[in-house]
């Protein structure tokens, strides 16, 4: 039977009962528990005698979603393939619980019904008495469509008021898997067997100076295992590092939805979101100081790597970015050379890697090259210049630079305190009347100009201080290194290198199998010249060249 002959059929007495149809039936529930799967059940059973009971209906198997919810049917997977099947004129009428179960969204509710409609499909609203069939059904859909789309905006609003005040609690909340801590009681208790992890990736990254990717790399070649028994990430890595819960601080208020029937989420900036320190239900699994130096870290390489020019900050390999073209002053790319023995790492600079020898005619390097050039440098330094790095240390640590930089930040605070006087004593003149509104606002603006000069100064007093810090972090390191014997048999690890070498400029000659390479260690006054001399079918020589 069509639509009109339905409607005629049903506005001359007879009832839905009556007519025969090809009947089915859509069932759904919201979340995945056992009791909400129970009533799942109870409704298919149902449905299924309620449409097999009937002698004039033809029974149809029924479409069912666990677990998902009725605000939009994008996912609902059953859902969207019975529509698929009434455009194939599969059944005829569908019997379903209410409106909530069919969809919560008032347009997606009227949308489906009509869409059914145009394929001669009606739907029975069992408890709202509502079939899509009647003449009055759109009406009375919309009204009881709108109240339940209401309701879930209540519950929205009722839920979103509950995470604020357990916030504010200091309940934690979000994911259930926080890496090296599992949920008990609305507070977090440290699994130690993934809080070694932890504190290895806050080592890694903040005392030895290992790139974010490096880690990830580590810990693969490690054997260690996420929690879904893959290897670690790189955004995996990086989002343990910047979360405050490791140092034992509460952290929530990072996102907002935006509106219930939206899937967009407002992402809040740091500074907005609720944190404090919270040990009791966050107990810390690394310190804060040591979170604070990786944060540090973490920060000043994502400023350089979201600076317009990135290819200076590159660390998936140990020389990316170290190696530096002496003609066009930008870095080397790595590469791979196939030969009849084996392929070969090279790195070459980036205008050639773009326009050929049009481009750059500056020679590449061989990683081998590189590594014995790099272990020649330290070697160097481990027999003759450990007492200039305990100098370094002496110097950059001192005293006096401490001092220094201090002394200059309090005199710029004193000067911000009386301009901030003066300010005040500019408007209480221009309130008592001795002060036109117009010299005021010069006068205002001056003092405004001389402020923001001393919170500029502050700020570089600032950097130069954690520079100066940073400086002396890396002299260490090179004496830690020093104070081991050099070996480096197995090559160098992206930490080692971005630890101790600034990095290297390469310049040709005139003879093509020469090769010059100026190396700048870090936190060493003195550059090393070397001289690389290729021969067919031998070993690169890498001497040092004394000036």
């Amino acid at each position: 039977m069509d639509i009109y002959e339905i409607r005629n059929a049903l506005t001359s007495g007879r009832t839905i009962y009556d007519l025969p149809l090809r009947v089915t039936y859509y069932a759904r529930v919201s979340t995945d528990k056992d009791e909400q799967l129970h009533s799942l059940s109870a409704q298919v059973s149902y449905y299924t005698d309620f449409i097999q009971r009937c002698p004039n209906w033809t029974f149809v198997e029924g479409y069912v979603d666990e677990g998902l919810s009725g605000t939009s049917v994008k996912k609902r997977e059953r859902f969207l393939r019975m529509i698929e099947d009434a455009h194939e004129k599969k059944f005829d009428f569908i019997v379903t619980k209410e409106i909530s179960r069919f969809s919560r969204n008032t347009l997606d509710s009227i949308r489906y019904t009509q869409e059914l409609l145009q394929c001669g499909v009606g739907v029975f609203f069992q408890s709202d008495n509502i079939n899509t069939l009647m003449p009055d059904a759109e009406l009375r859909l919309t009204i009881m469509s709108s109240i339940a789309q209401d309701e879930v905006r209540k519950i929205s609003e009722r839920v979103k008021f509950g995470f604020k005040r357990a916030i504010e609690n200091g309940v934690v909340l979000g994911s259930n898997r926080i890496w090296g801590y599992r949920k008990q009681d609305g507070k977090l208790v440290i699994d130690e067997t993934e809080a070694e992890i932890v504190r290895l990736i806050f080592d890694l990254y903040a005392n030895q100076y290992m790139g974010v990717r490096a880690i990830a790399h580590y810990l693969t070649d490690h054997g260690y295992k996420n929690s879904n028994g893959r290897g670690f990430s790189f955004s995996t890595v990086r989002g343990i590092l910047s979360n405050p819960k490791y140092k034992g601080w509460y952290c929530g208020g990072k996102t907002s939805k935006i509106d219930y029937k939206l899937k967009n989420v407002k992402y809040f900036s740091p500074d907005e979101w609720i944190m404090y320190r919270d040990e009791g239900n966050v107990p810390p699994i690394v310190t804060e100081e040591l979170w604070d130096k990786a944060n540090r870290l973490l920060m000043r390489r994502s400023e350089k790597q979201s600076a317009k020019d990135k290819s200076c900050y590159q660390n998936q390999y140990p020389y990316s970015g170290k190696i530096i073209c002496g003609i066009h002053k930008t870095p080397y790319y790595r590469s791979l050379y196939r030969y009849k023995s084996g392929n070969k790492e090279v790195w070459q600079c980036q205008e050639y890697v773009k326009n050929g020898k049009d481009g750059c005619k500056m020679p590449i390097l061989y990683t081998s090259e590189i590594d014995d050039i790099l272990r020649q440098s330290l070697e160097e330094v481990a027999k003759y210049k450990s007492e200039i790095v305990e100098e370094l240390i002496r110097i950059y640590s001192s005293v006096d630079t401490k001092d220094k930089i201090e002394a200059e930040a309090a005199k710029c605070r004193a000067e911000m305190d009386a301009i901030l006087q003066r300010k005040d004593r500019l408007l209480d003149l221009s309130i008592s009347g001795n002060l036109s509104n117009a010299e005021f606002a010069v006068r205002n603006e001056r003092f405004n100009a001389e402020l923001k000069t001393l919170e500029d100064r502050l700020a570089e007093l600032e950097k130069q201080r954690q520079d100066d810090q940073e400086r002396v972090q890396y002299i260490r390191a090179l004496k830690q290194v020093i104070s081991r014997e050099l070996d480096f048999s197995e090559g160098f690890t992206i930490g080692l290198v971005d630890a101790l070498l600034d990095h290297m400029e390469v310049m040709g000659t005139e003879d093509k199998k020469v090769v010059h390479v100026t190396v700048y260690l870090k936190g060493m006054p003195e550059q090393q010249n070397y001289v690389v001399q290729r021969a067919k079918g031998k070993t690169s020589v890498c001497t040092r060249a004394y000036t």
